[in-house]
């Protein structure tokens, strides 16, 4: 368990933006990743919560023109054994551990603060910006990962209550999530955890929302099938609190039809992957469809004109943090993930990306001036479709991870944003994009 110090009383706290769906534009963002070499921020604090808090980050996001932060997790985690063997750490923060308590490595560590105090004055921050905060939480597995792995919390508890065991083999998890187990939401004892949790984020916190990992893993019934009756929707939908909040979700996992976009029940916004592969494959494939890139354009409807849902349920994306920046994107054909020590293997293997004549970095005049237009293109294309937009935190300043699309354990300058080498052009792009978005 990790032992957190209570927030301060809520008293006199800014409220919460609440955001029309229809204007939200979310911009998803790692707490460390996004301030580390801000040259504008001081360096006790880079990386932490009040470095996202601090005056000129807020004046970036503002200047920008995005409504909502979507941060990666920043619930207490571990860091598995393969990496720690490899000198390297989960920095994405996909290996939960105790669902309630703010990742300490993101505190600045300042005398009379705590992790959850710091994490309070941020969210306090951007609101007073007038920024929603929406989380990334992982609820479908642990940082205990299969059946070799550590005992650090559930496993000891009661395994069989809050893990999905194999049925006829119950030595074994059941790996929908592919991180070795898979939490069983089919029972209530796990839906009252999910849901006390994200109850004190929103209540403790003032937390705007929240992006579910793998949803489809949580949707899952007690013969594994993905179910719109499935509990925790109930819990949150007759929730006064979180009934109220934004509910975000990764609509697919990797068990038997995890795949499940336009599933989900109304009210809730869905990562939509085919929008992604459609507006690649028109601007950097040969393979791009008419039909399929207006369908897109115009809101996805064969996905979510259903149940009253509206064109906003799409949440729109060209790039995220799972895959190429979009720098990247048109500067490689292939990932370049060697420094994952895992022999180039892991990471999508077909991105849809093209290097426009070069592999990586380049002085050829004609190959960097076409890689300018068509990340403009892209951009534009995001920012001029119906649905709700995201967009990933640095794209806007030309950042890129040197070919990396899986930098979940790059906790050094290939997942920090280089804003020393900012694309003032390209940032003033996103700007207009986004005010003509916003008229």
């Amino acid at each position: 368990a990790r032992v957190a110090a209570p927030a301060a009383a809520l008293a006199a706290r800014p409220p919460r933006p609440a955001i029309p769906r229809a204007a939200m534009v979310l911009y998803e963002a790692h707490v460390r990743s996004l301030t580390m070499l801000h040259p504008g921020i001081p360096p006790p604090l880079r990386g932490s919560y009040a470095a996202l808090a601090h005056p000129v980050m807020l004046a970036h996001l503002r200047a920008l023109g995005v409504t909502t932060l979507n941060l990666l997790p920043v619930h207490f985690r571990a860091d598995e054994a393969a990496l720690q063997l490899r000198g390297l750490s989960n920095h994405w923060g996909y290996a939960p551990i105790a669902w309630l308590a703010p990742e300490p490595r993101y505190w600045s560590g300042r005398p009379g603060t705590t992790p959850a105090g710091e994490f309070r004055d941020m969210v306090d921050a951007l609101h007073g910006a007038g920024l929603e905060v929406v989380l990334d939480v992982v609820f479908n597995h642990s940082a205990e990962t299969d059946h070799a792995g550590p005992t650090l919390s559930l496993r000891g508890l009661a395994n069989a209550r809050y893990y999905r065991l194999r049925a006829g083999d119950e030595a074994h998890y059941e790996n929908w999530t592919g991180c070795g187990n898979s939490l069983d939401l089919a029972e209530p004892r796990v839906v009252e955890l999910v849901v006390g949790a994200l109850r004190h984020w929103a209540a403790h916190y003032g937390v705007d929302g929240f992006r579910f990992d793998l949803a489809t893993t949580l949707a899952r019934d007690a013969h594994g099938h993905f179910s719109r009756s499935a509990g925790l929707f109930a819990a949150l939908q007759s929730d006064p609190l979180l009934s109220r909040l934004k509910w975000i979700a990764e609509p697919w996992d990797l068990g038997p039809g995890g795949y499940r976009l336009g599933a989900f029940p109304p009210g809730w916004m869905e990562w939509n992957d085919q929008y992604r592969d459609t507006m690649r494959a028109w601007w950097l494939r040969a393979a791009g469809d008419r039909a399929a890139f207006a369908h897109r354009l115009a809101g996805s409807s064969a996905q979510f004109r259903h149940d009253g849902r509206e064109p906003g349920a799409s949440i729109n994306f060209i790039t995220a943090h799972d895959g190429f920046t979009l720098r990247d994107l048109v500067s490689y054909d292939h990932r370049h993930n060697q420094a994952n020590g895992e022999g180039n293997r892991d990471g999508h293997h077909d991105n849809a990306s093209w290097n426009c004549g070069a592999e990586g970095d380049t002085g050829d005049a004609a190959i960097l001036a076409l890689r300018g237009r068509l990340r403009r293109a892209l951009a534009a294309t995001l920012l001029c479709s119906q649905g709700t937009p995201m967009l990933l935190a640095g794209d806007e300043i030309g950042h890129g991870q040197r070919g990396n699309n899986n930098a979940y354990c790059q906790d050094n300058d290939t997942s920090w944003l280089d804003w020393h080498g900012a694309d003032d052009e390209l940032l003033a792009c996103f700007q207009r994009l986004l005010s003509l978005r916003r008229r």
